[in-house]
Parts: C-alpha cells; structure tokens; sequence
C-alpha cells in the first residue's frame, strides 16, 4: 500500500469542502487580519467546547503556557514542577520566567505525570528550602487526560496553581469533565499536526478566572493598558492572527466528530494488536484525543526499520527526556530520579493515527504490525 499518511490533513480538508476557502475569503475581504472578528468568535467557541467562562487567544502553545505564568507573577526563586517525559516548550516557558523548573517522572501505562512522585519532588524543595513552590504544568501527553482529580488534592493541599498543558489533549476527558474542572487554567495549541490544528501557529487559554484572563489578555499584546500608547506590564506579542481564527472556527465544529472517529480506529487498533505488542492503556471513564497512537516495544530499532520497509509511517515521541537534554539537565530532578522517563524514552513507538484512516488502511496497517511484531 502507498502513500500511507501518519496525520492526514488533505482528507481533513476535503471533508470540510469549500468551508475553509470561504472562511479565509471572508478575512481577506473585510481586511482585518488582525484581531479581527472571528478572533472573538472563536474565543467564544472554544469557551463553550472547552465549558470554561473564559478564553484568550495567542500565537503559539508556548506563549499560552507562559501567560499565565506571567500573570501570576512567577518569576526567580519560584518552582513550576513539569513532567520531563514531554516537548520542550512545557519546561522552556518555566526557564524563560526566571523560575526553575523541577523535573517529575511520569506513570508507566499512561504516559500523565506520576502523582505520588511529584509528592516528592514537592517534598524535596520544600525541605531544601531554597526556592518557593509556585505551580504544576500537567501534560495531557498523546490526547489522553491526566489524573487531575489526584492532582488536584496536591495541588491545593500545597497552595500550588495547576495548569493543564492540553495541547495534544484538548477534548479530552474524564467521568465527562474535561480538564477545566480542576486546572485553574487549560492551555493548547493549534500547531497544524495536534489533535485541533490551524494551518500555522496558534494557541489559547482558557480560564474561569476574569481577572487572570484580563491580564493574559494585556500581556499578549505588549501589555497594553486602556491607551494603546501607555502599557500597563511587561508583556509579548503573542496575538492569534484572524486568518488561522477563521480556519478554526471551521476545524472546531467538527472536532467533537473527529474525536470519535479517532476513537474508533484507537479502538480497532487496540483490539487487533493487543496479543502482539503494549498497546497504549486507557483511564476507566476516560476518552482520549489521540494525538498519537504510541506503543511500548522492545528491539525499537529493527521494528521501526521493518514498519518503513512496508510503507507504514511512525514516530518516536520523545527519544530524549528532557532531564538528558543538553539545555535541562542541570535542573532539578524530583524524588530519586526519573526511571520510568529514562526507560520508556528507549520504548516508544507511534502508529499512525487520524480520524480519515479508512478500514483497508488500518487493516494494512495491523497486518504488518502483527507480522513484525508476531
């Protein structure tokens, strides 16, 4: 089989139709590219999607992790405890504040940070006494939803702000509650390959907090006060162009569609190749986005060769924690290190995964991997 795509965004496109062309017409005929109307629609859409009161556009997910971040002052002397098992820009935005990130380790099934570890992490600086805990970024890692009930007791029962990094998990959910029920604030991105992509950068931040969403809203444009000429704070230029709102609003409508469609090939997948490989495990109650479809496998090397030779795409995500990154290592680890990151780091394998894999391509694709792996 040819052409086999591991995210397929063409057949996204052309489910949509024309929707997409009309949108990104209309912008180009009434000229506001930016700021314009639909930013304020999308805003709104994505509120309701998300059942938070709030949302505030900005140009990337890295800029919707820092800006609240920004807002609550987090700067020198403080700690934000990150998972290592994930992208960069969770524990980059931390470092760029000032504040010192404090590396978790993350649960063996799930792939979601370890609660009972970063109750050492927290431990430990605290007992160290140097620096001041100030907030936890929880990564919803390949669309699944983090533990956040759990999380949420650690939180508050150490005064600690909980951001949900949900950009490859924006739409999960847990007992029907996405993660806005318990983060004080949900971030995402719209990075073309995520789960709710544009056609470029993009982000946003969704809150319940009017004050902390006013704010994030000063500081996405310079840190504008009510003069455009007097700015109130410090702050970045991290608008959401008008151009990628209007294709989103288009990609949002059918989202909670794709999800399911992910859905279902996550759970053929699962079915099929469950007696030959470790496949990904799933919370009772939850529902995942499936950003990625990742196995655990061992002799990764051969296999992934083997997937390629037969035309099947894949991906490795993350062949190096970021606690072993030339940048980050010299941060602090919680508890006794990071075992499970170090290990599975070696393990990981992804599938393709997209909600317009049709039944001959996921047949294909099961085939070869119960031969490979058989």
């Amino acid at each position: 089989m040819n052409n086999i795509q591991f995210i397929d965004l063409q057949a996204q496109r052309a489910y949509l139709g024309s929707k997409i062309d009309d949108a990104m017409a209309r912008v180009l005929e009434h000229g506001r590219f930016i700021m314009g109307p639909e930013i304020k629609i999308l805003e709104g859409k994505l509120s309701e999607f998300g059942k938070m009161e709030r949302t505030v556009s900005c140009s990337n997910g890295t800029d919707a992790i820092s800006l609240p971040l920004m807002a609550w002052g987090i700067g020198p002397g403080d700690v934000v405890f990150v998972p290592s098992f994930t992208f960069a820009a969770t524990a980059e935005v931390v470092a760029l504040t000032g504040a010192t990130p404090v590396f978790v380790d993350i649960l063996p099934d799930t792939f979601n940070m370890d609660p009972a570890h970063l109750e050492l992490a927290i431990a430990d600086v605290k007992r160290e006494g140097k620096f001041s805990p100030k907030a936890i970024i929880v990564v919803d890692l390949f669309g699944q939803i983090a533990d956040y009930p759990t999380l949420k007791k650690i939180a508050d029962a150490n005064g600690l702000k909980l951001i949900s990094d949900a950009a490859q998990g924006y739409g999960s959910s847990l007992n029907g509650n996405q993660a806005g029920k318990w983060a004080d604030v949900v971030t995402t991105s719209f990075f073309p390959a995520k789960p709710l992509g544009c056609y470029g950068d993009g982000g946003a931040v969704l809150t319940n907090d009017a004050q902390l969403a006013d704010i994030m809203e000063s500081l996405r444009v310079h840190g504008k006060g009510t003069d455009k000429y007097d700015n109130v704070r410090i702050g970045l230029h991290a608008r959401l162009d008008t151009l990628q709102a209007s294709i989103l609003i288009e990609k949002l409508s059918i989202f909670g569609e794709e999800i399911e469609k992910r859905n279902v090939v996550a759970s053929r997948y699962a079915k099929e190749l469950g007696d030959y490989v470790n496949v990904p495990f799933v919370l009772d109650g939850a529902i995942s986005t499936w950003a990625q479809y990742t196995l655990t496998v061992q002799d990764r090397e051969a296999k992934q060769v083997a997937l390629k030779e037969a035309g099947i795409p894949t991906a490795i995500y993350y062949p190096k924690p970021l606690h072993q990154q030339t940048a980050y290592m010299n941060y602090p680890q919680g508890g006794n290190g990071l075992p499970v990151s170090d290990r599975l780091a070696g393990e990981v394998l992804s599938l393709p995964m997209h909600p317009y894999m049709d039944d001959e391509t996921q047949t294909y694709i099961i085939e070869n991997v119960k031969r490979i792996f058989g």
